[in-house]
């Protein structure tokens, strides 16, 4: 349970070598956050990411979980729960970014994406939401994109996955509403991370660093939605009112 100002002292991180996992668990074990699990594939580079934290001053653990593998996931996330009691964060940045024309190329790709960005995190969502209710308090913090505000035609296959999470997302919130557990929805631009190396950066774009003050200064205001980094809710805004005769010429220019 968060402590007496508030501050989260527990976190489980569904995609454990994230980068921004990485920088949000960093900031919070500046803080008062103790317990670290990261849950994740071997592959995941997971070992890393604990060294760092563990260097930082907190106890981290390494369970496997795997976003395509949904059967598992009530036992798997349900037993990280009886394992390590209440947990207040679980932050879930697992998915991948892709590309459109190998997308296009192979379409069986395609729905890989959807599998992993979209529904893998709806079924882990809702055993994370289940526990946390049951707790009565945490907060649950899922990955949008700006991308999910709408689809561009050079990447309308992510930007979909995002888009389906995001009002997967604010619905999850709006449902837990009473129970003491709350939904935070990040929207994110471009982020240099290891998923984003070699492309070319978009206008506003920042790092693991910042997204994950973006999130440590939502949590401690409650907010339902974050946008990384903030400017960026005004342009969105805009784009969501163009005609889309005039959006397909300016998505085409951006």
């Amino acid at each position: 349970m968060r402590d007496a100002l508030g501050e989260v002292q527990s976190v489980l991180v569904l995609g454990g070598g994230s980068d921004i996992g990485r920088a949000l668990c960093l900031r919070l074990v500046s803080g008062r956050c103790k317990k670290v699990i990261l849950a994740g594939r071997p592959e995941d580079d997971m070992e890393s990411v604990a060294d760092a934290v563990r260097s930082a001053g907190a106890t981290v653990e390494l369970r496997q979980w795997d976003a395509t593998d949904v059967a598992s996931h009530t036992k798997v996330i349900g037993d990280i729960f009886d394992e390590f009691g209440d947990i207040d964060l679980v932050y879930a940045p697992a998915g991948i970014l892709g590309d459109q024309a190998a997308f296009e190329a192979d379409p069986a790709f395609a729905a890989k994406a959807v599998e992993i960005n979209f529904g893998g995190l709806v079924s882990a969502s809702l055993v994370v939401a289940d526990r946390l209710r049951r707790q009565g308090h945490g907060v649950l913090v899922l990955m949008s994109s700006v991308a999910a505000v709408r689809a561009r035609k050079d990447n309308f296959v992510y930007g979909s996955t995002k888009a389906g999470l995001d009002a997967f997302a604010q619905g999850l919130g709006d449902a837990l509403v009473g129970t003491g557990a709350q939904v935070m929805v990040v929207r994110a631009g471009f982020v240099h991370t290891k998923m984003t190396e070699g492309m070319d950066a978009a206008p506003f774009s920042t790092t693991p660093e910042k997204v994950a003050g973006f999130i440590v200064d939502g949590l401690a205001k409650g907010t339902e939605v974050v946008w990384a980094p903030p400017v960026l809710k005004y342009p969105f805004f805009a784009f969501g009112l163009l005609p889309r005769s005039i959006w397909r010429r300016v998505s085409e220019r951006s």
